[in-house]
């Protein structure tokens, strides 16, 4: 019996072995195609000038104009280490690899902010695995250039929000009629849980999901200690009146 064991136990072995051969080399190869697919865009793409195109395209929010529940809102529900990880987070990736792994598709992408500036800016929508590699590449090339405040800029000023509405400024006043600076603490919420879904989230699609979203972002919001238990249901008392 124990040398059966020791037999399974030396196959289970050099079968973990094959497998992280068939890893790394599977990661080299897409890594590889990535990298390609990166040089190739900011060629005819810079990463200098990613951010000037987006300013000149006017009515630009300056991170200093946002209220700071909408900030804290938008990096709970999208990316609660923005401010810490370099331009990719580990340990999402390792989380969306996993849930990818075991539904045998691309679930979840465990993309940053940062890496949905250079999908957004520098690529297609496109699911592919060398992709991924290249956003990898442009979203550490964006966090050297740009700092995390520039970076959030950039994001919510060209995200879609819904109803024909691209960045914070057309969303706010397109469902509010307000400057973002003017946005009530509800207000702000909404918003921030639309660009997760923006066809299913708008309020003006329905509003019975957008309130759904609005919880969830309380809720995120809450785990990160960006708001009280308290106020979240302040705020959640209203979206029932």
């Amino acid at each position: 019996m124990k040398y059966i064991l020791r037999v399974i136990g030396r196959t289970a072995l050099r079968l973990l072995a094959i497998l992280l051969v068939i890893a790394t080399l599977t990661a080299a190869y897409f890594g590889y195609k990535g990298y390609q697919m990166y040089q190739d865009a900011v060629r005819e793409t810079p990463i200098t000038e990613i951010g000037r195109t987006i300013r000149d395209n006017g009515h630009y929010v300056q991170y200093k104009e946002l209220p700071a529940i909408y900030t804290d809102a938008v990096i709970s529900a999208e990316d609660k280490r923005f401010y810490t990880h370099p331009g990719i987070d580990p340990i999402a990736i390792g989380r969306a690899v996993w849930k990818d792994m075991i539904s045998l598709s691309f679930v979840e992408g465990g993309s940053t902010i940062t890496q949905q500036i250079a999908k957004n800016q520098l690529f297609t929508q496109e699911k592919k695995v060398e992709r991924k590699f290249a956003e990898i590449f442009a979203a550490l090339a964006l966090e050297r250039e740009y700092s995390k405040e520039e970076l959030f800029e950039l994001y919510v000023n060209t995200i879609y929000f819904g109803s024909g509405y691209y960045g914070i400024y057309e969303a706010a006043q397109g469902y509010y009629g307000k400057n973002p600076s003017e946005l009530t603490d509800y207000e702000a919420i909404m918003l921030a849980g639309i660009p997760n879904a923006p066809s299913n989230y708008s309020p003006d699609t329905s509003m019975e999901l957008a309130r759904k979203r609005m919880s969830l972002v309380l809720d995120k919001m809450v785990d990160c200690d960006k708001i009280t238990e308290t106020r979240a249901n302040e705020i959640l008392g209203n979206i029932t009146k």
